[in-house]
């Protein structure tokens, strides 16, 4: 039957894609608008040409064969091979062969390749190509025909945009000349929706665009209970793959997602009633910050992470550092170049972000704003519990963490995307979980968690009751 099974090869040719991906993210540079082409390959070909002037033919010759499985008709490889090849000798240069490990990719990653274009021909699951070295004959007929046309109709299109961009450019220099002021275009200022959250610093007093401080956001009584969930559910190097000191090598980091938070709920090795609590302190967040910017499209989340940063005590005499340097969250800040390049491995499709406080008492670990050139401060927010400082994710606001010296900050960091195809999948995971633990009954859940104390109203308020 045809609905037999298809979602193991759907996941199969997801694997085999990924693998030949990987080669595209080692050879991607932050800077560069594209990969370097020919990543592997050309290590054989400076590798040989580095042999030779040293003098050491028989390297040479490997790694020219290496080369030229990957290009077996590259005039000048096979011209420098003969020539190494008469210097040796026939006798002793022919016995050498590509180095072992390279062959043994190459024969896999063309039988990977023959797999997924036969997926892309017969099942319709895409699949491009990262390499130039690829044999047609690998590529079913019917499919290199197809891409040929594709090829054709591409190019025609290309020129079509570049002509339209150039217009498009025009335009926008024009309009950027009748108004360098953009602010005027920004229509913050929008009501919070929660009774006890207020305003207390703007884009005018940051001394910038698309910035805000909102205090009120928790009680202390919730702060300490995130605090208490952090310290009980959270894991060294969470959300930094691993790393116990992404940043600095003088803090250490603790995170939990609010998806293990809720698992580790559901399991009784935390309250419940605090993962919810977290749950909905992040949606809380959201809501003010669609309602404050005045935005017309909803947020999605895009990451969410409740982290403690530790001061290590021994390692703070001498310490010149940031606890996090100045960066811009969706694109490659070039402080020295006052540049910020929108594109991989910067998560470019992040909007708005926020970062929300559970506690204000260690030293140090101010947030603050900069110019493009990472230096220049324009403002500072200290932490404390209940405060929030949210900001659109461009290059207008280059932002940075001062060095924790002291004890423990604690926050939960939030960043959205306008576009739904970037939602978290984590979260719409945790939003079905909260669906199944909570239901309709959740607000008797809590009161029987915690019969002295009703949750706040901010916190139960659900997507439809704003």
């Amino acid at each position: 039957s045809s609905d037999v099974g298809s979602s193991p090869p759907d996941h199969y040719m997801q694997v085999l894609s990924c693998k030949q991906g990987c080669v595209t993210e080692l050879a991607s540079q932050p800077g560069r608008e594209k990969p370097l082409e020919d990543f592997l390959p050309s290590h054989f070909n400076y590798l040989q040409f580095a042999y030779y002037n040293n003098g050491n033919y028989e390297k040479a010759i490997e790694c020219a064969k290496t080369y030229l499985l990957f290009f077996p008709n590259d005039e000048v490889m096979n011209q420098n091979l003969a020539y190494y090849t008469a210097v040796l000798g026939e006798n002793l240069a022919g016995p050498i062969q590509p180095r072992e490990e390279i062959q043994a990719y190459h024969q896999r990653s063309l039988m990977e390749k023959e797999l997924l274009f036969f997926s892309y021909d017969v099942f319709g699951i895409p699949f491009v190509d990262p390499d130039t070295w690829t044999p047609e004959e690998v590529i079913p007929k019917r499919l290199r025909e197809k891409q040929k046309v594709e090829r054709e109709t591409a190019a025609r299109i290309s020129e079509e945009i570049g002509n339209l961009m150039k217009e498009i450019e025009t335009l926008v220099e024009e309009k950027a000349k009748e108004s360098a002021d953009m602010s005027k275009f920004i229509r913050e200022g929008g009501p919070l929706v929660y009774e006890g959250a207020s305003v207390t610093m703007n884009s005018k007093t940051l001394n910038g665009s698309q910035r805000v401080v909102v205090d009120g956001v928790l009680s202390a009584e919730e702060c300490q209970e995130l605090q208490r969930l952090t310290n009980a559910a959270a894991s060294a190097g969470d959300g930094y793959r691993g790393k116990t000191s992404p940043h600095t090598p003088s803090e250490t980091f603790y995170g939990v997602t609010v998806l293990k938070a809720l698992k580790l709920g559901q399991e009784g090795k935390v309250p419940l009633q605090s993962a919810y609590l977290y749950y909905n302190v992040t949606e809380k967040v959201r809501h003010m910050m669609e309602s404050y910017f005045r935005l017309e499209v909803p947020l999605h989340f895009s990451y969410s992470h409740l982290v403690c940063r530790t001061a290590i005590d021994e390692k703070q005499e001498g310490r010149s550092d940031n606890s996090h340097e100045v960066h811009v969250d969706n694109c490659i800040l070039n402080a020295e170049a006052l540049v910020c390049v929108k594109e991989p491995p910067a998560y470019t499709f992040r909007d708005y972000s926020a970062i929300l406080y559970l506690n204000g008492d260690f030293e140090g670990g101010t947030f603050y704003f900069t110019e493009l050139d990472a230096k220049t401060e324009t403002a500072e927010v200290q932490p404390q519990c209940g405060r929030a400082v949210g900001f659109s994710s461009g290059s207008e606001n280059p932002h940075g963490v001062k060095a924790v010296t002291r004890g423990q900050r604690c926050a939960i960091a939030l960043w959205f995307t306008l576009d739904p195809r970037h939602s978290e999948r984590e979260r719409v995971q945790a939003d079905e979980l909260v669906k199944m633990l909570f239901g309709t009954e959740e607000r008797d859940l809590l009161r029987e968690t915690e019969p002295e104390q009703e949750p706040p109203a901010a916190v139960v308020v659900g997507k439809d009751e704003l």
